[in-house]
């Protein structure tokens, strides 16, 4: 597959990018180069490969949802810079 002066003017318009006729061609030849290295990747055997979403086995690692013990309400509050009505008081950032 081979990318043309009119395809990289035509994508050029799409992104509405101003390509000088130096630039236009030099798309197309490093387009080109690409197309022709990724088409390379059709030579190789892969009958017995499994497709994989991921190179690497991942998988969660989750633990148990339980109830533990948190913070009482005071506590929290000891960190607070200013407190109003037991909640968090911050400067306004919206008028």
């Amino acid at each position: 597959m081979n990318i043309s002066l009119e395809n990289v003017r035509h994508v050029a318009k799409l992104s509405r990018l101003n390509l000088t006729s130096g630039e236009e061609e030099l798309m197309t030849e490093q387009l080109n180069a690409i197309l022709h290295y990724a088409e390379k990747l059709n030579e190789l055997n892969t009958d017995d490969v499994e497709p994989t979403t991921h190179v690497l086995h991942v998988s969660n690692v989750m633990r148990e949802d339980e109830v533990r013990p948190s913070l009482t309400p005071e506590q929290v509050m000891r960190n607070a810079p200013e407190e109003e009505d037991g909640q968090f008081k911050v400067p306004a950032i919206l008028e």
